[in-house]
Order: structure tokens, then sequence, then C-alpha cells
């Protein structure tokens, strides 16, 4: 099978503001609201947001993987024992698009975060703006941005992990897969595993196409079980990648210390 290309436009094409773009804060508000974020959460541990951003945003994204003034750092995996491939992660100030999915993310996630921790018997409280949440992370040496974005090509695969900067966690995260199954690549499912107690682990492999988002937990969620909740432990990863190229962003809200 001939798998498609990826196209590369000049990056600085995404930097240039659109009033048309889909990816404006109260667009994607209006996009999560109509997933039911909290729904499809506890129902089966991950939320998927179905065409969140365009092919022509995913390509314009996947062009500034060659920008590399626009990062902080680059990480082979296999150096790391993370499996195969690479990422990169983003320096502030991060690209406006990637800025505003981040903060147009964030206040959603964080009222069923909070939520989370009360399941959990916890106090813990995150502010209603991604910005009062940074502060906090800023405040405790966490100071690094994590947004990334990550590329794989034949063979390579990320190994089952959870993505734990310091001691400040947000509980949910986000990726959107930038290129087509089928016509840019074959393989490199994303796969979640759910940990469930005196129970053998569950395996969920996520269907994704270009321009969907998934929302799953960093670490754990509350579950409510026969004797009430507990902490289902999660980690997530790729399949090996069998043929093409595979662009992902990563939305993290911690910053890194």
């Amino acid at each position: 099978m001939a798998l498609r290309q990826p196209q590369r436009p000049p990056a600085a094409e995404l930097l240039l503001p659109d009033p048309c773009r889909r990816n404006d804060p109260d667009s994607i508000g209006e996009a999560l609201a109509l997933a039911d974020l909290d729904t499809q959460l506890t129902e089966q541990g991950f939320a998927q947001v179905p065409g969140l951003i365009t092919p022509a945003q995913c390509r314009e994204m996947t062009a500034l993987y060659a920008a590399d003034e626009l990062f902080r750092s680059r990480i082979v995996m296999a150096r790391h024992g993370f499996g195969r491939g690479e990422y990169k992660y983003f320096r502030y100030p991060l690209p406006e698009p990637i800025a505003r999915l981040r903060e147009a993310f964030y206040p959603a996630l964080a009222v069923i975060a909070n939520r989370w921790q009360r399941q959990l018997g916890s106090d813990l409280h995150y502010p209603p703006s991604l910005r009062q949440f940074l502060q906090h992370c800023h405040a405790a040496g966490q100071t690094r941005p994590t947004p990334l974005l990550l590329r794989y090509e034949p063979g390579d695969f990320n190994c089952l992990h959870q993505d734990v900067y310091g001691a400040m966690l947000f509980p949910l995260q986000a990726a959107i897969l930038l290129s087509q199954p089928r016509d840019d690549f074959t393989g490199g499912e994303f796969v979640l595993t759910e940990q469930r107690p005196r129970q053998q682990s569950r395996a969920t492999v996520v269907p994704l196409r270009q321009g969907d988002a998934v929302v799953f937990p960093v670490r754990e969620r509350p579950v409510e079980g026969i004797r009430g909740i507990y902490r289902a432990q999660l980690r997530h990863g790729v399949s090996r990648l069998l043929q093409g190229s595979r662009y992902t962003l990563g939305l993290i809200f911690h910053d890194a210390a």
C-alpha cells in the first residue's frame, strides 16, 4: 500500500492569527461540551473528541517539528529505554495555536479533576484557569513547558508510561492525532491500560483519526467498586508503527521540574 507523504507548509504559517480557524477557545469549549468528557471518562477511562482540529491545522502543526527554535529539547526514546521514536518539548512562549488549545482544554478538565479529588478524599483543588494553575507549578519549581510533538517512523513504538514531571500534577491530559491512519501510516495505535485491584490489567486500543483528540488520566482515576471508590492506575503508549510516519500533539497541563 502506498502511503501519502506528509505535506510540510512553512512553520510560520501556523503562527499567523486567523479568525476562521476552529481552535479558538469558544469552538473548542463547544466541542468538549458536545463530547461529554465527564461521562466518557467515568464509563471507559478516556474520552474521545472527534474532529477537534482540521486536516489543514494538523498539517501545519506537523510542519512545526522541523522548526528547532520552537523547542527546548529533543528526546530520542531508545536512549532512555522509553521505546523507539522521538519527541520534542516546546519552549515558552508556546506557538499561539498550541497555547490556545492548552488554555481552552483546561477549564472543562479542571471541573472533572476537582470532582475526582473529592471522590478520592483529597482536599486538593485546581483553580479555574490554566494561568492560575501554572503559577502554582512555577512556585513549586516546575517551570519547564511540557506540551510536545511526537514523531514515529516504521518500527517505532512508545512503551506504557505515565507523564509525571514533579510533585505538582494535573490529573488529566490530551493527545491529538495529526496524521491520518491508513493514508499516512499503519500500526501505531494508541493504547491505554488500567490496573484494577485484585484483577488483571485491562488494555484498550483507542481508535483515532486525523484531528481527533483523546483525553485520559495522567496516573489514576476514581472508579466505583463494590466497596466504594478505588484508585485505578493507568498507563498509555503507542503500538509499533508498521508503515509511514505518525505525528501527535501532546497537551500536558502541569509544567516540569
